[in-house]
């Protein structure tokens, strides 16, 4: 069962505590997952946030996709699993 979701076009300056409480909106947040350079430690503009339900994840994708976060319109759908390299 699929409950984790892509948010991308994150300003920079976004944190795992103002994505939380956003997305707390639409029900439990399990995890939250800054996607950080490696080298830099900068934010690379993405995340990843986990909710406790697959209703809970739907929701969240229903409500924040397209939504205004500091100034940027996210973009929120269903994390893709990880490919192996």
């Amino acid at each position: 069962m699929n409950t984790k979701v892509f948010v991308g076009n994150l300003q920079k300056a976004t944190t795992q505590e103002e994505l939380s409480t956003l997305f707390a909106q639409a029900g439990e947040v399990v995890a939250t997952d800054i996607i950080t350079d490696r080298g830099t430690g900068a934010s690379r503009g993405f995340a990843f946030v986990a909710m406790s339900t697959q209703s809970e994840a739907e929701k969240a994708i229903e409500m924040f996709n397209a939504y205004s976060l500091n100034e940027r319109e996210l973009k929120v759908d269903w994390a893709k699993p990880k490919r192996d390299n």
